[in-house]
């Protein structure tokens, strides 16, 4: 039993600065290990099989994990088993391996694991297999025996569903603001084993004795972080002494689950659970927090490009076909890009203004792929099961770095791979790299996609739009496809209907360095040794085209790596010029190029002038 005066003595004393080092506190250092966060119960045995997990947890698709988390290896019931199989599950995932034993068993456990690992199926499963076991035909509850606490709306209904979609007799409800009071209060008046809500509307049924917590046998707290984060600590230790009472005669099994799990959270996390609960980290040691199963590219862009740049990504990479996800800074940010005729597929905005049922209306549409794209804030990076998002934009760097986690982390779910592009200014580099060494990840500098790659991306799109086309459709448009036949080339006439049928009519050149418009990027390059000066490329381009235009030609020029090169941009007016002045020697070489080479940054100068750049931010 906890004590309610005890809990409130040590959640007043935990508040204190993030930066507050684990061991600050003698009590804490038994809790603290070289690879985690333990109270020493773990057995050598838990650690282990945690451990094997991980290892899995890198693939969650490989032989060796679907191997490990073969349901008949877990003797779930029979009716779990079947309701996974019919949402596509078809073994469990490792951070469901690593905590099912420890929840079976009631220990208070405190999970961490990439995300789109599968941790909400962590708990649910056990839950759902525990409170199925104890009910009794036709038992109405009247008091939840389970209580799921998640940080926003779209997570809360999104966790009721997944419990409803595996249970057999329990009664999920989720309550958040947004939706009308009556309404909530009504279907929990049918009886409720799971109730799963946002800690400010779970509060208010609370005030008004309209749900009563003290026969809660399971306490989830799910992307903990981010709730202590949103500033729901005191809401959440009004709502946990609702649970931790003095008359209750067994405590509430505690789980906290979460993508990232600094210092200050454990601490907050220990106030709750017993003197044995279990520490389960799939991720330990490792720098790396974002999911293994997504490339991370960045490209570096102006402002006034960013609209048009990004359609151009999403062309390549998601298409017409695909689903992505658009992370803005703020809500006018996201109206905007919406507003932008850039976005050519069916697009909707997800954020704060809009109201809780149009939000969820424009969720299902998304998973249902009648949007292709969602243009968001942060209100939509965590926790949500979106399947197949095939692309993950950030316009810019985020500040906070557990975000890009979980922005990112949107696609290569499951198993899947995804592509995260990340947006940046010149003076937004330092940002960049500071989401590199907070979070481990190593972006891929990229250019703009090229009027090669939107062609070929646009090409695919056309011709699986053509395999939708019913065969009866086909024979209507027979005949005047004959007779386009007999003035146009097959081939020709097919080209076009390609180009129409992808909207890939036109086609600008763009900066592979800062994605401007009418800008050609070039590497000039001597093979065998380095080069001095970047005022080396201006003396060459003034030979070509002229002392005046060549001052004014390069917009950008920076070193490659090996110093061997310089790469900048030229006016791709001049691009025929080139062509036919220049010509390569073995000692030296002039050419436009299609892919970035690896290229030097100059973090000094990225936030002011910087010398041989003409603007690009």
């Amino acid at each position: 039993m906890v004590k309610i005066d005890k809990v409130k003595k040590e959640f007043k004393k935990s508040k204190k600065p993030d930066s507050m080092e684990e061991s600050d506190s003698e009590e804490m250092k038994i809790h603290v290990k070289k690879n985690g966060f333990t109270n020493g119960k773990n057995t050598k045995e838990d650690d282990d099989h945690a451990s094997k997990q991980k290892e899995l947890a890198g693939d969650v698709k490989s032989s060796e994990a679907q191997e490990s988390g073969d349901f008949k290896n877990f003797d779930l019931p029979k009716q779990i088993v079947e309701k996974l199989t019919s949402k596509g599950i078809k073994y469990l995932y490792p951070i469901q391996v690593a905590t099912l034993k420890h929840i079976r068993a009631g220990h208070d456990v405190i999970a961490q694991a990439r995300t789109g690992t599968g941790k909400t199926m962590a708990f649910g499963i056990p839950i759902v297999e525990k409170l199925e076991n104890q009910k009794k035909p036709g038992d109405k509850s009247k008091s939840p025996r389970c209580l799921v606490l998640e940080p926003t709306r779209e997570l809360a209904k999104q966790v009721g569903d997944d419990f409803a979609s595996i249970s057999t007799t329990i009664r999920t409800c989720c309550v958040y603001g947004g939706v009308a009071y009556e309404r909530q209060q009504s279907d929990l008046n049918k009886g409720v084993d799971v109730l799963a809500g946002t800690p400010g509307r779970i509060l208010d049924f609370i005030n008004s004795g309209s749900i009563d917590l003290g026969k809660v046998d399971h306490v989830i707290l799910d992307e903990v972080d981010r709730m202590l984060d949103m500033g729901f600590q005191d809401s959440v230790e009004d709502i946990l002494k609702n649970v931790y009472t003095e008359s209750r005669g067994n405590r509430a099994q505690t789980l906290f689950f979460s993508a990232t799990c600094p210092p200050w959270v454990k601490r907050t996390a220990q106030k709750y659970m017993g003197d044995e609960f279990k520490f389960i980290d799939l991720i330990g040691d490792s720098r790396l927090k974002v999911a293994t199963t997504v490339e991370h590219l960045a490209i570096q862009c102006s402002y006034q490009d960013r609209a048009s740049t990004i359609g151009s990504v999403l062309q390549v990479y998601s298409g017409k076909h695909g689903r992505a996800m658009i992370f803005c800074q703020t809500k006018k940010d996201a109206d905007e890009l919406a507003c932008s005729s850039d976005i050519k597929q069916e697009s909707h905005v997800l954020h704060g203004d809009v109201p809780q049922d149009k939000r969820e209306l424009v969720l299902k549409k998304f998973r249902d792929g009648k949007y292709k794209v969602l243009i968001t804030t942060d209100v939509a990076a965590r926790g949500l099961d979106i399947p197949e998002v095939d692309l993950v934009i950030c316009c810019s760097p985020p500040k906070d770095y557990d975000s890009y986690v979980h922005r990112s982390g949107r696609t290569g779910r499951a198993g899947r791979t995804g592509v995260c592009v990340c947006f940046y200014k010149h003076t937004e580099l330092n940002a960049l790299l500071a989401v590199e060494r907070n979070t481990g990840t190593k972006f891929k500098r990229v250019g703009a996609p090229t009027s090669v790659d939107i062609v070929e991306a646009s090409t695919n799109d056309a011709a699986k739009s053509l395999d939708t086309v019913a065969p009866e459709m086909i024979e209507k448009f027979r005949s005047g496809a004959e007779e386009v036949l007999k003035s146009k080339d097959a081939i020709n006439a097919l080209a076009a209907a390609l180009a129409v049928i992808s909207g890939c009519t036109k086609m600008t050149q763009r900066s592979l360095l800062t994605s401007k418009e009418n800008y050609t990027t070039y590497m000039l390059s001597k093979p065998d040794e380095e080069i001095r000066g970047k005022s080396f490329a201006y003396a060459i381009l003034k030979k070509i085209i002229g002392e005046e235009n060549g001052e004014n030609a390069i917009n950008k020029i920076v070193f490659t790596k090996d110093k061997q090169g310089l790469v900048f941009d030229v006016s791709s007016e001049y691009d025929d010029l080139i062509q036919e002045k220049w010509f390569n020697t073995k000692s030296l070489e002039l050419k436009p190029v299609t892919e970035l080479p690896e290229i030097e940054e100059d973090v000094r100068q990225s936030g002011g002038f910087r010398g041989g750049d003409r603007g690009g931010d």
